[in-house]
Parts: C-alpha cells; structure tokens; sequence
C-alpha cells in the first residue's frame, strides 16, 4: 500500500467528550470531529451526527454556527490557536459554561425518552453488562474504549 493510503474505515477516535478547552468541556473532541472531516477522514459512525447531537448542543449553547467553527479550525494549525479564537469571540459565562458542562455529564440520567435511548444504545454496542454506564459520556467513553 502507499503511504498515503487511507481506509474510511479505520476508526480514529476524536478525544473524550469530558475533556475540555477555553473553559468549555467537549470543544476538544468537536475540534478533532472537525479536522478528521476536513482530511476525510472522519469514520463514517460519526458523519450523520456531525454538528448535530452534542456538536450541536455545543454549537449552540457558545452561539456558534457550525459554518464558523468548521472554518475556524480550517484555518488553524494548532489547538491553541481555535482555543484563542473561543476565548475572544465566544462570550459565555462561567456559569453558561457550567450549565453545558452539566448537561453533556448528566445527559441519559434524566429518565424518559433520553434514558431509554441510552439503554438501547449499550445493548447495542454489547455493553448493556456495565453498570458503570450511566450517561452518554459513559457510553462514549466505554464504546471508544476508554473506560
């Protein structure tokens, strides 16, 4: 194979959704989401929600549109640089940014609808065993093996 041979189906997997950037959780794995698209390299189990599901949810609660971010990181080298441009053009609280950070760690324990899908989404992928699954940060977490 040459070098430069990409298979879309490896799976390289983008940062834990619990780490965070410019005092944001889940902007680092948004960041890698975006640079495998720009490079084609974003495995296929993750394009349908791309900028959708917490990409969304992160899009919107930094009043962000996903045009801007995707350009953005486009045109930056390095993380720092898209975390320097966060920290000047998205004016959010402490406290805006805590609300999200605790919606994205609690997202599944609600009950209804949302916790259901969580519960099907471990059967799914096998894992419906872990009990220490508890959120869909778990669930990533875990089904990139992680955790």
């Amino acid at each position: 194979m040459p070098p430069d041979y990409w298979d879309m189906n490896e799976l390289i997997y983008p940062r834990s959704p619990r780490e965070t950037m410019a005092g944001w959780v889940y902007l680092p794995r948004f960041i890698d989401k975006i640079r495998l698209h720009l490079t084609g390299k974003l495995h296929p189990d993750y394009q349908a929600n791309f900028t959708k599901g917490f990409d969304g949810a992160w899009l919107k609660a930094a009043g962000v549109t996903p045009e801007q971010m995707i350009e953005v990181v486009r045109n930056s080298v390095t993380d720092g640089q898209v975390a320097d441009w966060v920290a000047r053009n998205v004016k959010k609280s402490d406290a805006e940014k805590a609300e999200f950070r605790e919606f994205l760690l609690k997202r599944g324990t609600e009950g209804g609808e949302v916790t259901e899908r969580l519960i099907m989404r471990k059967k799914e992928a096998g894992l419906e065993s872990r009990d220490d699954i508890k959120t869909f940060v778990d669930f990533i977490d875990a089904d990139e093996k992680r955790i």
